[in-house]
């Protein structure tokens, strides 16, 4: 299979990707290409012209500091699934990174391209959504902040406009008592998955549940944030907090798995995530 034809561009400023963008507004950026060149080569997309973004080394950026974790359009899955720093700040980045398809992919995609293609089982924008993070555009008009909850559309469709570029995407620190825990099943290693749960516990100083949050992936055209707090209550019922979840969830059937399968699977990876995030939030509150 071979992609249809297109111009070919390669910036080597941030300033001439944008300018690069801002001529052929129905472009595609390339960085890792694990999803675009496929979809080229399937002629899936066709689109006029190619920006190619990998020899712009100001977006090959991973920058980890007290108040969350900023990561360049660049930076390559397996960049920021081995920082120490990024771990030590938002350890739900490396715990979910593990779980995006095999090393060799890692080794090449981005996490911003993978938030960018909005895929909806996807991990890293089931992270950045129940952690409230944002995504920095820029054009050549403007740059701007896009909240986590507004940045998603629809299946493999997000906010960006024309002539746009994801230039980073930003994970909050994780609150002091707080621990973070993913999970997810799928039909084999490496396989997007039937279902997943990226989760996070916060505990007070008594050590008793705050907030509890959980992000889905692989149960709606979006990724969906739950609290789950009040459902699970300060002792932190893990068991009810899941059938609450089953309550709420409604994923569409499909030729890997059912939706009433979706739905139990999603209670059993609620309360797996859940109870693996409270005893992380306990252990470094008795640190």
């Amino acid at each position: 299979m071979k992609p249809p034809p297109f111009g070919y561009h390669a910036p080597g400023t941030l300033a001439e990707a944008l300018d690069a963008l801002a001529a052929a507004p129905a472009g595609k950026v390339l960085a890792g290409g694990q999803s675009l060149i496929p979809l080229l080569n399937m002629r899936l997309a066709a689109p006029s012209e190619l920006v190619d973004i990998n020899r712009v080394a100001e977006l090959d950026t991973v920058h980890a500091g007290d108040g969350g974790v900023r990561v360049g359009a660049l930076a390559r899955h397996a960049r920021v699934e081995r920082s120490p720093e990024a771990a030590a700040i938002q350890p739900l980045l490396r715990q979910a990174l593990r779980h995006v398809a095999h090393p060799v992919i890692r080794n090449r995609g981005t996490v911003v391209g993978s938030l960018a293609h909005a895929d909806p089982a996807g991990e890293m924008p089931a992270v950045l959504a129940v952690l409230g993070g944002t995504v920095e555009a820029a054009s050549a008009r403007r740059r701007r902040t896009i909240p986590a909850a507004e940045f998603f559309r629809g299946p493999l469709e997000c906010v960006l406009e024309p002539g746009e570029l994801a230039v980073s995407a930003f994970f909050p620190a994780a609150p002091p008592r707080t621990g973070t825990a993913f999970t997810e099943t799928a039909r084999r290693h490496g396989d997007y998955a039937l279902a997943g749960v990226a989760a996070t516990v916060t505990l007070d100083e008594d050590l008793r549940v705050s907030a509890a949050r959980a992000g889905y992936l692989g149960v709606c055209a979006v990724p969906l944030v739950l609290d789950l707090t009040a459902a699970a209550g300060p002792a932190g019922d893990w068991a009810a907090a899941a059938a609450h979840v089953r309550e709420r969830v409604d994923p569409e059937p499909d030729i890997h798995a059912g939706a009433e399968y979706r739905r139990h699977l999603t209670g059993v990876l609620t309360e797996r995530a859940l109870t693996a995030a409270a005893a992380e939030a306990l252990r470094k509150a008795e640190d």
